[in-house]
């Protein structure tokens, strides 16, 4: 049978079109069934792959696309990791199984078909004791004892050799451990690095919104303005005017704020009233120190000498709470 398999992987070796990348080795490596296989494909290293992409597609300069690469490269060994233990499970669990499989237990089972088809031819030469010689029925009953004898002696050796079947469920847990750490060490790393990048992101000097000026033909029936783009030219003659944010508006408090961000904050979008006690009542425009998360709909925070919950939706963050 081993010499058939290896002349149909010889004769598929050669059927196949060569390329410059085959050589010899490949071909023997075919043959001789050690090819390398392609591995499953890891959800680490897909999603490892995306963020590569697209943390190299925001550039170096964005905290967030240096997060993604950072994230990105340590779900890939993560991915590789999961890789290894696949190779070593295979190689010191699932193999040794599957040997045991085709081997002892498969001879067990030939040995149990073995039984009962003597216990069948047994049963029906003792019934036709006086139409079947005596010896016959003596040959009968022999098989059967010895039949018996070897299969209960093949199931007694398996269920006694104790030592290498705790010693493969070892080695498989011991696989475990080894990927466990691995991805322990990883994703500690990567959580040193997004605290750091969520420190040097919260102490970047704040940039002002500049919206870009349009330039629109004046309409004096109209009391809505549009930003200005002054040029010279053909259109000197027409008239523009420049529409100025309203005072007090978030955009312009977020403009003029000079606060120094040096906690994990937030701005009030709109005013909040509380409806039950503990909650924080606060102004549109307010700057709320955050000072941890309930759950996805509220933060804590306090307000000059006043506490309490406020809903997220009611707040932007301008300074996130570190990771947990």
């Amino acid at each position: 049978m081993t010499g058939r398999n290896s002349a149909e992987r010889l004769y598929q070796a050669l059927a196949s079109k060569p390329n410059s990348a085959q050589t010899s080795s490949s071909y023997m490596e075919m043959i001789r069934g050690q090819a390398r296989a392609t591995g499953y494909p890891q959800t680490e290293g897909m999603l490892g792959d995306r963020m590569l992409l697209y943390g190299q597609k925001l550039g170096a300069a964005s905290e967030f696309g240096g997060a993604l690469t950072a994230v990105g490269g340590a779900l890939q060994q993560v991915s590789q990791a999961r890789d290894a233990l696949d190779v070593s499970v295979k190689r010191s669990f699932i193999d040794p199984l599957q040997n045991l499989h085709n081997t002892e237990l498969k001879e067990i089972k030939y040995q149990l078909k073995k039984v009962n088809g003597r216990r069948l031819d047994f049963d029906y030469k003792r019934r036709r004791s006086g139409k079947v010689p005596a010896e016959e029925v003596r040959q009968a009953w022999e098989k059967f004892i010895t039949s018996k004898e070897l299969a209960e002696r093949s199931m007694f050796i398996l269920l006694q050799n104790d030592v290498d079947q705790i010693s493969r469920l070892a080695t498989l847990v011991t696989a475990l451990l080894d990927f466990h750490r691995s991805a322990h060490r990883i994703l500690l790393g990567l959580h040193g690095n997004l605290q750091a990048r969520l420190t040097a992101a919260s102490n970047k000097r704040e940039r002002r919104f500049r919206s870009k000026k349009i330039r629109v033909r004046g309409d004096h029936s109209s009391n809505i303005g549009f930003y200005d783009q002054p040029s010279s030219g053909s259109c000197s003659g027409d008239q523009f005017t420049v529409l100025r944010s309203r005072p007090g508006s978030p955009n312009s408090s977020y403009a003029d704020s000079q606060l120094a961000l040096d906690q994990p904050c937030c701005r009030a979008l709109y005013s909040f009233l509380p409806n039950h006690e503990g909650e924080l009542g606060f102004s549109e425009g307010d700057i709320i120190i955050l000072t941890g998360r309930v759950n996805g709909n509220w933060f804590e925070g306090s307000l000059g000498s006043r506490s309490g919950l406020l809903p997220v939706s009611y707040v932007d963050v301008l300074v996130p709470l570190p990771l947990p």
